[in-house]
């Protein structure tokens, strides 16, 4: 494959799409059983295995259920470890918390 930086993001999500489809279909897993299991509509699902990627969310479900949540470990390694698990609590501390924003000024070397 080509280096990442030098393709489209349009290339580097049909691959990705590519490769999701590759391990549903390694895991003998249908669309329609994944649409089940994920709560995630089978159009979804068709549309992230052709690159469509639209929804964070559905693809995150759909990572989570072929068990390739691990590609996402090099992101969070830092996360925070008081990282609510719950979505009420991520609601509340959600609301709580104070957004931080990039002040927008490059630093130059």
């Amino acid at each position: 494959m080509e280096d990442i930086y030098s393709l489209k993001f349009s290339q580097i999500a049909r691959f990705i799409g590519e490769g999701i489809k590759k391990e549903r279909l390694s895991q003998n897993i249908t669309q329609q059983d994944m649409s089940d299991q994920i709560n995630v509509s089978v159009s979804s699902i068709k549309k992230i295995e052709k690159g469509e990627i639209c929804s964070f969310d559905s693809l995150m479900r759909v990572l989570k259920r072929l068990g390739m949540l691990e590609v996402l470990n090099p992101l969070i390694e830092n996360a925070d470890s008081t990282t609510p698990e719950q979505p009420e609590d991520m609601v509340r501390e959600g609301k709580a918390s104070q957004r931080v924003r990039a002040s927008g000024k490059h630093l130059r070397s």
